[in-house]
């Protein structure tokens, strides 16, 4: 039997959305995840999408369907940890199964050590 999670925190301030992005990142055609280990002990979890993927009607619709998937796949997401999903076009004519199972996935990856005792990848290319 799982031990009963605390709800998913959600993140309001720009400067939570600014920390995640410094964090660990993967994607999706749909949507991109960003993830950063944060102070607080639950879960938080943050939804973007830029002006420049359509009007407010589609955004809003972009991020419904996104917190849908979020909400199905809760119990994946990590205590002490910040979570930020930035919305794609693609997110409205993709099956919602196949949203929830990438962001499984993906939430798995951004939490996998890579080979050699790296620490996971940032997404931005090699650090010299």
């Amino acid at each position: 039997m799982d031990p009963v999670r605390p709800p998913l925190r959600r993140l309001t301030r720009r400067s939570q959305f600014l920390k995640a992005a410094r964090g660990n990142r993967a994607g999706r055609s749909a949507f991109g995840l960003q993830v950063v280990p944060a102070a607080a002990p639950e879960a938080g979890i943050g939804f973007t999408v830029t002006k420049k993927i359509g009007n407010s009607p589609e955004r809003n619709r972009i991020k419904r369907r996104l917190r849908a998937a979020a909400a199905a796949c809760a119990r994946d997401f990590r205590v002490g940890h910040d979570y930020v999903l930035v919305g794609r076009r693609e997110a409205l004519a993709e099956p919602f199964d196949k949203l929830v199972a990438d962001l499984g996935a993906l939430i798995e990856r951004v939490h996998t050590p890579r080979s050699g005792g790296e620490r996971p990848a940032s997404g931005r290319g090699p650090r010299n």
